[in-house]
């Protein structure tokens, strides 16, 4: 790529992350924010509420949009793209592998921590009868229905979140990644992409999103906490981008992180702690993904930089 070009690309990357944060910062601070109900973000806000915090979700392919019109970029490289063939095997890992890698963080956390563990599901128990769905549930063991929703969530959370996680996959694996890819070394580059995609999450972690509120350091422990988490997770989703020259098993990744994340804290006492486990959003539940992120790192990342 010559100087030109690199200029061209900078200038693009900027411009993109300009609008994407801007278009964020200033629709959570003017729309989510007095909607929302900071003491109840974590146990589930107003009907309302998550709506328009679902929105947000789509402001990095809005980003990718206005970016690719305002520097006549065009829609080429736009890296939507399946490539199935020859790739099967990482859209299977990108389909199936956030599921069994939560679930075994969980486990991972009940064997560090086993008296937190609820063979009743107390904590599930707790959540259905705040819902008022406790009595319809009464005659189904909440066992039972925690692994119906376990296999429905890994075999069909990937298609259902599918267009929501578009909204963000297009942005930060189908744009930015290639780009960034092209500038710096693999681990940097890892590193600040995933800095950038949990900072661009800092206005809804700081009403509770994701690891609650009146924690010590609030908010900037949670968004430090959600910076390492994209990180973690964004070279999962990096890998099977990068490998198939596509965000299509991205989105389909990152689908599968939201539709099982919270199963292991259905079997606590509690809920647990969103920055330990058994939630992939904490240290120790996330562990099975940080392990398969370095074996990602170390045979592919670092070997491709140094071709």
């Amino acid at each position: 790529m010559d100087e030109t070009n690199q200029k061209l690309e900078t200038k693009r990357i900027l411009i993109y992350l300009g609008i994407t944060f801007l278009i964020t910062y200033g629709y959570c601070f003017g729309i989510v924010y007095p909607a929302a109900d900071t003491d109840n973000v974590r146990q589930g806000a107003g009907m309302l509420t998550q709506l328009l915090i679902g929105v947000v979700m789509f402001f990095p392919a809005l980003g990718v949009l206005l970016t690719r019109l305002l520097t006549k970029e065009g829609f080429k490289d736009s890296w939507l793209r399946p490539h199935f063939k020859g790739n099967m095997k990482f859209y299977v890992l990108a389909y199936f592998g956030p599921g069994i890698l939560t679930i075994l963080g969980a486990v991972v956390y009940f064997l560090i921590f086993p008296s937190h563990f609820s063979s009743d599901c107390t904590y599930m128990k707790m959540t259905l009868e705040t819902t008022g769905a406790a009595t319809e549930l009464s005659s189904m063991p909440l066992t039972t229905l925690l692994i119906i929703q376990a296999i429905q969530a890994m075999l069909l959370g990937p298609i259902l979140n599918f267009i929501t996680c578009f909204g963000e996959e297009w942005g930060w694996r189908g744009y930015l990644l290639p780009k960034m890819s092209k500038k710096l070394p693999a681990i940097p580059m890892l590193l600040i992409n995933g800095i950038i995609w949990g900072l661009w999450h800092a206005p809804l972690t700081a009403i509770g999103h994701n690891y609650g509120v009146g924690y010590p350091g609030f908010p900037f422990t949670g968004i430090a906490a959600m910076c390492g988490f994209c990180i973690v997770m964004g070279i999962f989703l990096s890998y099977v981008t990068m490998k198939t020259k596509s965000c299509i098993p991205a989105i389909l990744g990152h689908g599968a992180i939201n539709s099982i994340a919270a199963i292991g804290m259905y079997f606590t006492t509690d809920g647990g702690n969103p920055f330990i486990g058994p939630a992939p959003t904490g240290i120790i539940g996330a562990i099975p993904f940080i392990a398969a992120a370095v074996l990602m790192l170390v045979f592919y990342f670092t070997k491709e930089t140094n071709r």
